[in-house]
């Protein structure tokens, strides 16, 4: 193999050219400075680029005294209060409530689709039942269960 690739063991890996999403955790803002930089160095090794447009920093908890840029780099990073990864909203107040509101107003968009589309057509009401026990009904019990978790860690009750 040649120069663009790497092995392990007996499996040798070609397509070095993208990582998706990478996060860097780190107990104090000026301890992900240099974490960022290593992973800037270590990615150009491998011929890779940090999207400094697209990196964001986010403090989570007290957000006292944070500023809204920093530098790494030479490169301007925005410091976010919130952002989506693994389609979560991950907000700095460590708490679900936002990614609750988020998951409803997807849920909420998708039953309005559902109200024009299905229940006020033509459709029988047999029909729509068993639509409604088959596809909806099971998102739903998981989307509230899914609710219900987050909330719990949040102690929304």
């Amino acid at each position: 193999m040649g120069a663009t690739s790497v092995s392990f063991g007996q499996v040798s890996f070609t397509d070095l050219d993208f990582a998706k999403d990478v996060s860097l955790l780190t107990k104090l803002l000026e301890l992900l400075f240099p974490a960022l930089e290593l992973m800037a160095d270590e990615a150009a090794s491998l011929g890779l680029e940090v999207n400094w447009q697209k990196t964001k920093v986010q403090a989570l908890g007290r957000t006292e005294g944070v500023p809204l840029t920093v530098t790494v780099k030479d490169h301007e990073v925005a410091v976010a209060e919130e952002f989506v990864y693994l389609d979560s909203l991950i907000h700095s107040s460590v708490q679900s409530t936002s990614g609750i509101n988020r998951h409803s107003a997807i849920a909420h968009a998708a039953m309005q689709s559902l109200d024009n589309q299905i229940w006020r057509s033509r459709v029988s009401t047999s029909t729509k039942l068993k639509l409604y026990n088959a596809c909806i009904l099971p998102i739903w019990v998981t989307l509230l269960g899914s609710l219900e978790d987050r909330c719990m860690e949040d102690r929304c009750f």
